[in-house]
């Protein structure tokens, strides 16, 4: 898809330099895959703590049943 956008000169010519990448095309591919990939990440994080745990659970036993 075809796309006009206006991106300072200045942070596109950074990113190119500290991507190592050899177009602005493939610069701005790759911010926004790691973009993306952090944003899931985060969404991933923010569920630590949300699920209840049962500290009196034996995983070891509830193994053992399975076999």
């Amino acid at each position: 898809m075809a796309s006009n956008l206006a991106i300072g000169p200045e942070l596109l010519e950074t990113a190119l330099q500290v991507g190592g990448l050899k177009s602005k095309k493939e610069t701005v591919d790759q911010s926004l895959r790691e973009f993306i990939q952090r944003r899931k990440s985060a969404d991933i994080l923010s569920l630590f703590g949300a699920v209840a745990y049962d500290e009196g659970s034996d995983y070891k036993a509830a193994r053992q049943r399975g076999r």
